[in-house]
């Protein structure tokens, strides 16, 4: 089983450019350009062509909760090969322990209210999804696009909130050092209030991926 704490920080940290946000809460980077602009405009078209509504683990209530819409990438895009390989150097994590890599689309008004990427133990739904995987691990999040306003994603505990950049990555371990989740990593994708943004999402697991 790889080890997902120290060796992925030390990996991440020596890629060029990236900078960790200052702060013992969480282990958060970010880094500019890490996609290039040929691939940022083929996910795109990618995710226009095969968005459906999001949804959420476990469901609280809120039909306003998560509002955008999701793709699936297809797996066999030669676009989609490459970014998988682009969140394999950054990380040095091994593709076995990778989601199928996500697309999302937020039109105007759309958001993904406070949430954390981790399973919640407690959750109704938390054997369902965590027991062949295990629980995610790292989150590796792209910005395809700037909005003309809004879609900042907010992480409220370290106070730092990121603007949608084209091809900047925020990436973040979704667990502590005692290998428990982090509530620190609580974040809000903030409405958009004009335009459209487009972001890709790469989630990884204790377990491999079957």
């Amino acid at each position: 089983m790889q080890d997902f704490g120290q060796p992925v920080t030390a990996h991440v940290s020596t890629w060029p450019g990236m900078q960790r946000v200052p702060s013992p809460k969480v282990e958060l980077f970010t880094v500019r350009d890490f996609v290039p602009e040929d691939m940022r405009a083929e996910l795109m078209d990618l995710i226009d062509a095969n968005r459906r509504p999001s949804t959420i683990a476990d469901p609280n209530g809120d039909d306003y909760f998560r509002t955008s819409e999701t793709c699936d990438l297809p797996p066999a895009a030669d676009v989609v090969h490459r970014l998988r390989d682009l969140f394999t150097q950054v990380s040095g994590i091994d593709l076995a322990y990778a989601e199928p890599s996500q697309g999302q689309r937020y039109a105007v008004g759309q958001e993904f209210k406070n949430h954390t990427d981790y399973f919640e133990p407690s959750g109704a739904d938390f054997e369902k999804y965590c027991a062949v995987a295990g629980q995610r691990t790292w989150t590796f999040m792209v910005y395809l696009n700037e909005p003309e306003a809004g879609g900042a994603t907010r992480f409220k505990a370290v106070n730092k909130t990121f603007q949608p950049d084209a091809g900047r990555l925020v990436c973040w371990n979704n667990m502590r050092p005692d290998g428990r989740p982090n509530p620190a990593t609580l974040h809000h994708g903030m409405k958009v209030r004009k335009g459209t943004k487009y972001v890709i999402t790469q989630w990884y697991r204790e377990k491999e991926w079957k």
